[in-house]
């Protein structure tokens, strides 16, 4: 579309990793086996907290929901990648650029609240046992999470609208794998200084108040930790935040190391590894970390494969 003497664009090329035929082909055969193997991961937990009533407490309810969530969060991307990688055809429409956006937005701040809501129950499985129960009640723990659920639409369709008021111009090439807002942003033909300061004010205030959260309940855990006395307590203790310490590291690292650097430190291969990575690679080992070192997920993984097995 004509717009004085710019054209305002209504459609972007994502080039994606490689140009070269044999590495698009190669690639795709790569994140169609990372696919599957996430999505049968992510399902595999979430079923199993479904079927199996000796996993219907509130840490397994969050965890099967940060499942259910990166099931949804690979959904946003790979299957634009896998088609950018066979098909000739790399071009995506305005809307279909927002709504890529937008989906990816939804759940990446939903889980970041999701991960604070888990820090929350492990604070008080460890340092209120007794009141635990209580204090997690069935509603209490389905309310957190639809907080989760409502925090990440609200600041998504903020994030969205922000970011979509801009008129993008000139080459329509977007050099990367999905639509990001560090590209977005340099393809901008309108004064984009407003918007930098409003996004940088939401993901600042969304990841530090998260991490804060994170990190006072980690200290109350870590003093309640040291009180007990014997050490196998203090190792059983510790095992039960662990897998929720490596998401968490995984997580709020790969989007720190993404959005907390000024735009004139802006490295385009760097920063398409480090998206690659929370896009793709941790939705792939969030189930892996909740299921190795789980003695009751294991069981209830055996006893169910011990049964279709047995109806076979």
């Amino acid at each position: 579309m004509e717009v004085g003497n710019r054209t305002i664009l209504t459609e972007f090329i994502l080039v994606g990793f490689s140009v070269d035929p044999q590495w698009q082909l190669i690639l795709f055969g790569i994140f169609l086996i990372l696919y599957l193997v996430t999505l049968s991961g992510n399902m595999t937990l979430v079923i199993l907290i479904w079927i199996d009533s000796r996993l219907h407490t509130p840490m397994y309810f969050f965890i099967g929901n940060l499942s259910f969530l990166d099931f949804w969060y690979t959904s946003v991307y790979t299957p634009k990648i896998l088609a950018i990688c066979i098909s000739e055809d790399k071009r995506i429409s305005l809307s279909g650029c927002g709504a890529q956006f937008f989906f990816s937005a939804l759940v990446a701040y939903t889980e970041c609240y999701l991960l604070v809501m888990m820090a929350y129950d492990r604070y008080a499985a460890i340092c209120k046992p007794l009141l635990y129960s209580g204090t997690m009640s069935t509603s209490l723990s389905t309310g957190l999470v639809l907080g989760s659920y409502v925090g990440g639409f609200l600041n998504a369709i903020a994030h969205t609208i922000n970011t979509f008021r801009l008129s993008f111009c000139g080459k329509n090439i977007i050099d990367h794998f999905f639509c990001d807002v560090l590209p977005l942003v340099k393809m901008s033909c309108t004064d984009t200084e407003v918007y930098v300061k409003i996004l940088s004010s939401m993901v600042g205030f969304s990841i530090l108040s998260s991490i804060l959260a994170i990190l006072i309940s980690y200290f109350n855990i870590l003093l309640a930790i040291l009180k007990i006395r014997s050490a196998s307590g203090r190792h059983k203790a510790f095992s039960t935040c662990a897998s929720h310490l490596v998401s968490v590291t995984l997580f709020y690292g790969s989007l720190l190391f993404m959005y907390s650097r000024p735009s004139s430190n802006y490295s385009l291969e760097r920063d398409k590894v480090a998206a690659l990575f929370y896009t793709i690679i941790n939705p792939l080992l969030n189930p892996l970390i909740y299921s190795l070192r789980n003695k009751d997920v294991k069981e209830s993984f055996r006893k169910v494969t011990q049964t279709i097995r047995t109806q076979v």
